[in-house]
């Protein structure tokens, strides 16, 4: 898979249709079309749009010193499950982890 490609792609590579991303995330077809074609929204929307691919996003910051994984973006109760899993776990607690380059 690529390191970088937008949404729609994303979707077709994990072999998944607008309709069957859509039943996952309890909306409309048409509502995930016009998500794919955002270039902004909510780090909640966009975590429940990779989870119900099968993913977990996770948001890093790059510094010239390093790297800073932002975890204050913790679960909320609007998670979603991937195609055929079980419902995520909620985790809450905060954590930041560096990782030098």
């Amino acid at each position: 898979m690529l390191a970088e490609m937008p949404l729609h792609e994303l979707r077709r590579a994990r072999g998944l249709s607008q309709q069957t991303l859509a039943s996952a995330l309890h909306i409309q077809q048409p509502a995930v079309a016009k998500l794919e074609k955002r270039t902004d929204m909510y780090v909640s929307t966009l975590r429940n749009h990779i989870r119900a691919m099968g993913g977990e996003l996770e948001v890093i910051a790059r510094f010239p010193d390093g790297e800073v994984r932002i975890e204050n973006f913790s679960e909320t109760g609007g998670a979603v499950a991937a195609v055929g899993e079980p419902e995520p776990v909620n985790y809450g607690a905060a954590d930041i982890k560096v990782r030098k380059r």
